[in-house]
C-alpha cells in the first residue's frame, strides 16, 4: 500500500503556524483539529520561527528588529538631510554691493 503525499499552500502552513498561538501554543491539539501529522505541524513552527517558511516572516524576531532599526535609521537620515540644506541656503546680513548703504 502506497502513502497518499499530500501537499499544503504557503497560506494553509501559515494560517496552521498562527492556529497554534491560538491553542496557547500545543502543537498536538492543533494538528488534530487541522487533521495533519504533529511532525509535519512541528516542522512547519520551527521554520517560521526561524522565518524561512514563506508567508510568516513577520514572526521572525531578529527580522523585526531589523526591520524597525532601518525605519529609525531613516528618519534619522531625513532629519539629517533637512538640516543640511537648511545650512546649505545663503543667509544675507549685509547687502549684496558695498554701494548699497541704507540711510535713516
Amino acid at each position: 500500500m502506497t502513502k497518499k503525499i499530500r501537499t499544503y499552500s504557503n497560506e494553509f502552513k501559515a494560517e496552521a503556524v498562527k492556529k497554534i498561538t491560538d491553542n496557547n501554543g500545543n502543537i498536538s491539539a492543533t494538528a488534530k483539529q487541522l487533521g495533519i501529522a504533529m511532525q509535519t505541524l512541528s516542522n512547519w513552527n520551527n521554520k517560521a520561527n526561524q522565518g524561512k517558511l514563506v508567508g510568516t516572516e513577520q514572526y521572525d524576531p531578529q527580522l523585526i528588529a531589523v526591520l524597525e532599526d532601518n525605519k529609525r535609521l531613516k528618519r534619522q537620515l531625513k532629519v539629517a538631510e533637512e538640516e543640511r540644506e537648511i545650512l546649505k541656503r545663503r543667509r544675507r546680513t549685509s547687502p549684496s554691493t558695498a554701494s548699497q548703504v541704507r540711510l535713516y
